[in-house]
């Protein structure tokens, strides 16, 4: 697939004029996801967006970790974030985690106490939110909003000491009850959380709040530029006022976009970890799940999604992408690198009773027709085949150009055979189909120029490798399942069909040398990926994505 090179947007008109005026003589922006939960699609445009800005301008990336919250963070879902950033493509420059500067911001609470712009406040929670008042009402003042500022450094520093239990106090940002944006309502940067961090263990029991560290972790990093998706549009301004309070030197800009809306599917760690935990899918790598890492499983490759983020661009308004046109850049991916391969998912016994018995015969297949430096895989032709069932037809439906009796079909690669009688089961089945094969037309090409349409895959009795296939579809039927407000709703809408695993499945014998996460155009089939659990005794096939799109045409 051919490269695409990054148009500009309006990120890039944005830095163009900062580096113009002086502003910044660097770009360096930086991907922050929480380690709480596994990477998903969504997070795949911001991360091309962050590293692929920087890789623009010859700058810098850092992947910071936001590990301010110990309950919910654990090193494995840093590990997997990390597996994922890199399976994309993309390298950071350094590592750092918000934990790293929890010294630097707790200095930053103390000075903005001392400058009389940060106060405690015991009142709890829901009394906070009462007193935040609303979109069209003002919000009323903390009783403790007027503490001297040596009572505020004394309980903070006890807050520090661990002296009060959990949610007993809070430290809260001295801005503006009245402020349209309730945002600046004296929002609450730190709080008492009496929590083991997976990184500081117990040397802090205080922790700040997300919009607190964010824009002084930026700043600690030296970031020029803070790309962040459009839900933090109203936090800049509580962005730019810690910044400015904490009276940080050339500070950094936040720039919003547009996050990524992909129908038929669930980013909602919510309702995403209940899929799960009810076992509704088979873990947060599922291949129908939108995590990276399921997507890897199911053998998206990598420079799909990136083209993918590529094709849908840069937008400042929210719009919602059709899966469609993600499956398009997967498919356009496949077809160019994807070797062939033949595997029949549905087996019916072919005995070709011209073809002497216990002879057999290799035949050298190219991996790719339009790939010669892929070379040759070898197959093998004998007496006794499999084509899959739906190629054969007593009485053949108008128009049908595979098997039947008398007709006439090519087996690819190998000779022409004409169908002369089949054998049924006592169910009245169709158990065997009798070929005879034109000898002269190895390679599949009549001798005497005469025209056989339907061409078919198969596999040699003797020499195939059974399989368990896994055809993987959209999870949800609806387009947005994320808009069902009741949690206990959304699961009505899944996809009965989006699973269905067949067994007793047999590919062709070049497979046998295949690893997991190999990926292959399996002929007249789509394109399919071994999954992880595979082994040369027990070998697992993902499907990907089909040759085209018939999910439109399915649900009409």
């Amino acid at each position: 697939m051919e490269e695409r090179k990054p148009g500009v947007n309006f990120i890039h008109e944005a830095i163009n004029r900062d580096l113009a005026e002086g502003v910044y003589d660097r770009v360096q922006t930086r991907f922050p996801p929480e380690p709480n939960g596994y990477l998903h699609i969504g997070h795949a445009k911001a991360i091309s967006i962050s590293f692929g800005t920087a890789e623009k301008y010859g700058g810098l990336c850092n992947l910071r970790l936001d590990d301010t919250n110990p309950t919910k963070e654990e090193v494995e879902y840093v590990e997997a974030i990390q597996e994922d950033i890199r399976w994309l493509g993309y390298e950071w420059d350094r590592v750092f985690h918000a934990s790293d500067y929890f010294d630097f911001l707790h200095a930053c609470a103390v000075r903005l106490i001392e400058k009389g712009l940060a106060y405690v406040c015991d009142l709890t929670a829901d009394e906070i939110r009462e007193y935040r008042g609303t979109l069209t009402e003002p919000g009323r003042e903390s009783p403790y909003r007027t503490r001297p500022a040596e009572e505020n450094l004394d309980l903070f520093r006890r807050m520090t000491a661990g002296e009060f239990p959990g949610g007993a106090r809070v430290l809260r940002a001295k801005i503006d009850m009245a402020s349209p944006n309730l945002n600046m309502r004296d929002p609450v940067i730190y709080r008492i959380l009496h929590a083991a961090h997976h990184r500081t263990g117990d040397k802090w029991c205080v922790y700040p709040m997300y919009d607190f560290a964010h824009p002084l972790s930026d700043a600690a990093e030296r970031v020029t530029h803070s790309l962040c998706s459009l839900e933090f549009e109203n936090h800049r301004p509580l962005y730019d006022w810690c910044l400015e309070a904490c009276e940080i030197p050339n500070p950094p800009r936040q720039i919003e976009f547009a996050r990524l809306n992909l129908n038929h599917t669930l980013t909602s760690k919510r309702k995403c970890l209940r899929l799960v935990n009810d076992g509704l899918v088979a873990g947060w790598d599922d291949p129908r799940m939108a995590t990276l890492c399921g997507m890897r499983r199911r053998g998206y490759p990598p420079a799909a999604l990136r083209d993918f983020c590529e094709r849908i661009g840069v937008a400042k308004a929210a719009s919602v992408v059709d899966y469609a046109l993600l499956e398009a850049c997967v498919r356009d991916d496949l077809n160019e690198n994807a070797p062939r391969a033949m595997a029949v998912l549905r087996p019916l016994r072919v005995v070709v009773d011209n073809y002497p018995e216990g002879a057999s015969e290799a035949l050298p297949i190219e991996r790719h027709p339009g790939r010669p430096e892929f070379g040759a895989r070898t197959v093998t032709f004998a007496r006794e085949l499999f084509i899959e069932r739906e190629d054969f037809a007593v009485t053949p439906p108008p128009k049908y150009h595979r098997l039947y009796p008398g007709g006439e079909v090519r087996l690819k690669s190998a000779y022409l055979a004409r169908c002369v009688g089949y054998d049924t089961d006592e169910h009245g089945e169709v158990a065997c189909v009798h070929v005879t094969y034109d000898p002269d037309s190895r390679g599949g090409e009549s001798p005497d120029g005469r025209k056989v349409k339907g061409t078919l895959h198969w596999v040699s009795a003797d020499h195939a490798i059974p399989a368990e296939i896994r055809l993987y579809d959209r999870l949800f039927l609806v387009s947005n399942p994320s808009d069902e407000a009741d949690v206990e709703d959304f699961t009505a809408n899944l996809n009965p069909r989006s699973l269905e695993v067949l067994t007793g499945c047999l590919l062709e014998e070049s497979l046998a040398s295949s690893a997991p996460g190999d990926t292959f155009q399996f002929m007249r089939q789509g394109y399919f990926c071994e999954d992880k659990s595979s082994t040369p005794a027990r070998r697992v096939f993902n499907r990907t994505v089909g040759l085209r799109d018939t999910w439109a045409k399915q649900n009409r």
